[in-house]
């Protein structure tokens, strides 16, 4: 197994609960850090870049499940959250969910409902890191673009040709022909439907971002 296997985070302050969903969850492949409470997770694991997710306890002493989840939701590349409670508090699971918890599950928690809940919480954390992934990456080749290219970028995945573009910025069309295939290149677009299709993708990340 390598380190980058999922790690599943068991944070709840039941001993006996954390050891046997532990076992539960390493026979069925996963990597497991246990936490009797939440000050001991955000010591230890709040810098852990490690892929996988968090089941948490809803009610602990000090910080409770639902604060933790809020403070962590509010952090760039959060890990997804299954929540598990000992109490049926019907407000509490709904504020969970709203929150963007994958699941909310009763203890005691039999084996397919913790491991379905574990397995798309894992999924989603992998869905987002690799969208993450794919933004940084365009927004790499973007910012490698010079000023110059970047105006010819603009105009290019409007549909202008050369000569409108020559026109629109005054420089020779040969000039822009070179700008054009500097963008092209640094973009790695082996078509103009695909940099139209990459243009396209940044604004939604930024708009997104914004």
């Amino acid at each position: 197994m390598t380190d980058q296997a999922p790690v599943v985070h068991i944070i709840d302050d039941d001993d006996a609960f954390r050891t046997a969903i532990a076992r539960v969850l390493q026979f069925a492949g996963y990597r497991v850090k246990e936490h009797g409470s939440a000050g001991t997770f955000l010591l230890r694991e709040t810098a852990s870049q490690s892929p996988g997710c968090i089941v948490l306890d809803l009610r602990m002493p000090g910080v409770d499940g639902l604060e933790l989840h809020e403070a962590l939701a509010r952090m760039e590349g959060a890990l997804p959250v299954v929540f598990v409670s000992g109490h049926g508090d019907v407000t509490k699971s709904v504020r969970a969910m709203k929150g963007g918890a994958v699941d909310f599950l009763t203890k005691p928690v039999d084996r397919d409902s913790l491991l379905g809940a574990v397995g798309r919480a894992v999924a989603l954390d992998a869905s987002r890191r690799a969208q993450a992934k794919r933004r940084h990456d365009l927004d790499a080749r973007f910012e490698a673009l010079l000023p110059r290219e970047r105006e010819v970028f603009a105009q290019v995945v409007t549909g202008r040709l050369n000569k409108e573009i020559a026109a629109a910025l005054g420089i020779a069309e040969r000039t822009v022909k070179a700008h054009r295939s500097q963008v092209m290149e640094k973009m790695r677009a082996a078509s103009l439907a695909e940099l139209v299709l990459l243009a396209a993708q940044l604004r939604s990340d930024r708009d997104s971002q914004s």
